[in-house]
């Protein structure tokens, strides 16, 4: 069986509060850690209404607090916001007080706009050139033999823990890095589908064994919605489908309640922008999610699927996320 795991933006509800958006993705992690899901990762977003796990190290310890045996952590933080030291000591602490649960995985985007960016000191020529480097410092400070920290500076907690470092990309940028370094990759085709299949032939052509891996290891982003009907799927998908549309507008917000038809909403060219980006999208019943995710896995090889879908109902949203599952063991 592929494993499975669950990409969360703790997405505010329009009418909802973030501190209900955090009770939801705790009821949720800990359901998805009974129905058999590997991880439980959360993104770093700025300045989104309908985001609330901005600060995600706090978020991935509250969630880790209330599962027992989950691996939780963040798909991903956006490096280049952060001193690599203060990321070492708040994953250190995270590993220490959850041991061999905590996954580090790391993005070169901003997760913001522009305004954003310079509040979080971006400078605004900084486009994540430097991410190698900064990457390079952070392993040294979890791995002193490395000798790549600030000498004389030393990551307590963090130094020597074992904390899996992921690279996340949309593009072949993270891709190379990911293989030429030896660590595990995984592809944000939720949003970015395009240079999903150019980005893992790169990275499985140029990677190279490691200590942390022997081999590549991929995991892939879909977004999935699921229900017991097609029509309901259908209903549901167009709360995800809102959401891009007020970004492509660029006012984003809170996740909107389903419509029964988007064609009021948006135009032909914002609908055809926002299907593009969200073609890498299932959206079905238990037999189409099987369906489409086997074709899926044929195209990609992946070895592991990281599932997002923004759904406005909680237990619409569990139970899409229950459906996957059992399409899962049946592939």
């Amino acid at each position: 069986m592929i494993p499975i795991s669950v990409l969360d933006l703790a997405p505010v509800i329009a009418g909802g509060t973030p501190r209900e958006s955090f009770h939801r993705s705790v009821d949720l992690a800990r359901h998805v850690e009974k129905w058999g899901y590997h991880r439980y990762w959360l993104a770093e977003h700025h300045n989104m209404p309908g985001i609330a796990s901005s600060a995600t190290s706090l978020v991935i310890g509250y969630v880790a607090m209330a599962t027992e045996k989950i691996r939780v952590g963040s798909g991903g933080i956006m490096l280049p916001n952060h001193a690599p030291l203060v990321i070492a000591e708040q994953f250190g602490t995270l590993e220490s007080m959850f041991p061999g649960r905590i996954d580090l995985g790391l993005g070169r985007a901003p997760g913001s706009d522009q305004p954003a960016a310079r509040a979080l000191r971006r400078g605004l020529g900084s486009d994540g050139h430097d991410f190698p480097e900064q990457l390079s410092e952070l392993r040294g400070y979890l791995n002193p033999a490395l000798g790549t920290g600030v000498p004389g500076v030393r990551a307590v907690p963090g130094e020597g823990l074992d904390i899996p470092i992921w690279l996340l990309g949309s593009s072949d940028f993270s891709a190379q890095l990911a293989g030429q370094l030896g660590l595990p990759f995984a592809f944000a085709s939720h949003f970015a589908p395009d240079y999903l299949l150019a980005a893992l032939d790169l990275y499985r052509r140029q990677f190279r064994p490691s200590d942390a891996l022997e081999k590549p290891y991929a995991m892939v982003g879909v977004n999935i919605i699921a229900a017991d009907t097609d029509e309901e799927a259908q209903h549901l998908a167009t709360s995800q489908h809102q959401q891009f549309l007020n970004i492509v507008r660029g006012r984003p917000g809170m996740l909107s309640p389903p419509v029964d038809s988007m064609e009021s909403l948006w135009s032909p060219q914002e609908k055809a922008y926002v299907h593009k980006a969200l073609s890498f999208s299932i959206v079905g019943s238990k037999d189409t999610v099987r369906e489409k995710l086997a074709m899926l896995q044929q195209q990609t090889a992946a070895d592991e699927w990281i599932i997002a879908g923004q759904i406005y109902d909680h237990n619409a949203r569990l139970r899409s996320y229950e459906i996957v599952a059992e399409v899962v063991k049946e592939i």
